[in-house]
């Protein structure tokens, strides 16, 4: 049986070539032996609309081009990457869903999402998402020139940044609560989920009955975790 993937938080970045060089090897290689690929989000560091022309991502593109010839490859909005948009998929071919997206992997329901909206507690940052999501703050954020736009993308980092250092990791994690209501709102017991940059397979109990909550891990950090259907594993490719 083919596997399925699952990659989350990669943040490709140009001042971090080697990930972009992982990224570029995992596409050429792992992914073309897959059925398929689903990205939980947050497949770039920041994209700034699909008239982003930083030249470090072009490579990223075209081996999704290459990959989606064969491999069908699915991707969510991550909070990083939320303003991929129809030239994007048309360039690579990929398949946007929109979160929470159930598939059936090997005849288990299984909601898919990227997982920051299940972080309830961190009221602040569930106002800055609502505030970006809003269509018509992305109208206007579009209409600016790119130059203005990397200016407040890094200014929105710095200010991420210095909010992660100084808020306690309990709030920027999902809640327990969050995570079971959404299980419940969709009938299913299984979870995949990125974001949190926290890789795991939780066990919990909902409705007395067991369900898993999958965490795929990040890219950082000389590691690169993925989650396949083959045993439902995490794996470490690097």
């Amino acid at each position: 049986m083919l596997e399925t993937l699952f990659i989350a938080d990669l943040h490709l970045d140009p001042k971090q070539p080697i990930i972009i060089e992982r990224c570029l090897n995992f596409l050429s290689k792992q992914a073309k032996q897959a059925e398929c690929l689903y990205i939980l989000g947050d497949l770039f560091e920041v994209w700034l609309g699909d008239d982003d022309d930083e030249p470090a991502y072009q490579p990223i593109l075209t081996a999704l081009k290459e990959l989606t010839n064969n491999v069908p490859v699915f991707i969510i909005h991550g909070n990083r990457d939320f303003l991929i948009a129809q030239d994007f998929l048309r360039i690579t071919g990929c398949q946007l869903i929109t979160e929470p997206y159930i598939i059936n992997l090997h005849n288990v329901p299984t909601l898919l999402m990227h997982g920051d909206t299940l972080c309830t507690l961190d009221l602040e940052y569930q106002a800055f998402r609502r505030q970006v999501r809003n269509p018509q703050w992305q109208q206007y954020f579009l209409q600016q020139p790119l130059s203005e736009r990397r200016k407040l993308a890094t200014q929105a980092r710095m200010q991420s940044k210095i909010k992660t250092k100084n808020t306690d990791e309990s709030i920027m994690d999902v809640s327990q609560d969050a995570v079971i209501s959404i299980l419940k709102q969709y009938q299913v017991r299984q979870l995949i989920h990125g974001h949190t940059h926290r890789p795991n397979i939780h066990k919990i109990t909902v409705d007395n009955k067991i369900a898993h909550r999958i965490v795929v891990g990040d890219w950082q950090d000389n590691q690169a975790i993925i989650f396949s259907s083959n045993g439902n594993q995490l794996i470490k490719l690097y």
